[in-house]
């Protein structure tokens, strides 16, 4: 079974458990990061049903669950399990 970051700019594989699981190259995902023109930026802070979900909040600005990673690599977030708590602040690149 392969998980696939929903970035794929560049990857890198490792294998765990008999499981592969491909990643993007930080690097590159640093470059993309800086490359993409912000037109502006909004902060929001976290409702119930939204907290340790990325997808959602992506879904919400978005209209697709697949930039969960940009509001999480915007906002320095590691572990959406332990950052992204009711009430939080978050910073949303509008693109």
């Amino acid at each position: 079974m392969d998980y696939i970051n929903h970035l794929s700019l560049g990857t890198q594989s490792v294998v765990h458990k008999d499981k592969k699981i491909v990643k993007a190259d930080s690097d590159k995902i640093y470059d993309f990061l800086e490359s993409i023109n912000v037109e502006r930026i909004e902060v929001v802070y976290i409702p119930a049903g939204y907290e340790h979900r990325p997808d959602l909040i992506s879904f919400n600005f978005y209209n697709t669950v697949k930039n969960d990673w940009l509001i999480m690599m915007y906002n320095n977030i590691s572990d959406p399990f332990q950052q992204l708590n009711v009430g939080d602040r978050l910073l949303i690149p509008i693109i």
